[in-house]
């Protein structure tokens, strides 16, 4: 295949955080040797729309009808333009449901951007070890830190910086935390348990550092975790009146440590901080990490 044959390789991501909320798109467009980056934002917006805009934008730069591979780690985006756009354009943008298509108008800018072009849509799993892939990840998380508020931090209360490692080949986790309390006064805790999941020691981390200051006290809590962050910040009140059911009736996973952390919640004043993506983590989140790391690493514990 000579040059002016070879395909443009265009690898794209978007997400949000929290969803909704910052937002920050990425793409890399490959043509032979020659590479070409983009990122942008927005401060109200969606994982879906973000993987939306990431893919629009790209084409967008095409100046001419070209032939594309076109790499993404999202379902929704692949699907949406290769199997069911066909039948929302038809239905007037409604869904079998006659309810308005989500995203609709992003969807409308992208279907005729995709006809000027001869394009084979690629999905691609995300957050495993494709160098591409992980490169336009980074590019959407620093497009969206550099408009995310930093938020401010009341060092008149414990800091809970939790962190946690698990080991699927041997199926062991460990959990880390740093609780800086307002004197200045630093405590380091860890642990290891066998058979369990990276969810479980997100949550039990957390739980280890509630554990370590009175009931009912204000505190602020650190995560990388989206599982955590968001089951404590959105789900866990339907979990509870859906008696820790999911919304198709199965249980939810980790019942157990989510029902003590909605109890130590209901009974404190708890901040939760997503440190998911920090360009500069804090050196307790960090210290909090290696803690996780050695104890998932140390039979001894």
């Amino acid at each position: 295949m000579t040059q002016q044959e070879q395909a443009i390789i265009i690898y794209t991501d978007g997400g949000s955080d929290p969803n909704p909320g910052y937002g920050g798109w990425g793409a890399i467009l490959c043509y032979g040797a020659v590479e070409k980056e983009l990122s942008g934002s927005a401060p109200h917006t969606t994982n879906n729309r973000m993987e939306l805009t990431a893919a629009l934008e790209a084409l967008r730069t095409l100046k001419r009808p070209c032939t594309v591979q076109l790499y993404t780690d999202s379902q929704y985006l692949r699907r949406g333009i290769t199997e069911w756009i066909a039948q929302w354009q038809a239905k007037n943008w409604r869904r079998s449901d006659k309810n308005p298509v989500e995203n609709a108008d992003l969807w409308q800018a992208l279907l005729p951007e995709t006809q000027r072009h001869t394009i084979e849509w690629y999905w691609v799993k995300g957050h495993a070890g494709n160098t591409y892939n992980e490169r336009v990840d980074k590019l959407a998380t620093a497009a969206r830190l550099a408009i995310t508020p930093v938020a401010a931090v009341d060092t008149n209360q414990p800091l809970i910086y939790a962190r946690a490692s698990y080991l699927g080949k041997k199926d062991v986790g460990g959990w880390g935390v740093v609780l800086i309390w307002p004197s200045g006064e630093q405590v380091s805790l860890n642990g290891r348990v066998a058979h369990t999941t990276n969810n479980r020691m997100e949550l039990t981390a957390v739980l280890e550092g509630l554990r370590q200051i009175p009931v009912g006290t204000a505190a602020q809590i650190f995560t990388v975790s989206d599982y955590v962050f968001q089951g404590a910040t959105q789900w866990l009140a339907g979990w509870r009146k859906r008696n820790w059911q999911k919304k198709e009736g199965e249980p939810i996973a980790n019942a157990d440590l989510w029902q003590e952390l909605d109890q130590l919640m209901r009974n404190g004043r708890l901040r939760w901080l997503n440190a998911k993506g920090q360009q500069e983590p804090h050196p307790a989140l960090q210290a909090a990490a290696k803690l996780a790391s050695e104890a998932a690493s140390d039979p001894t514990l």
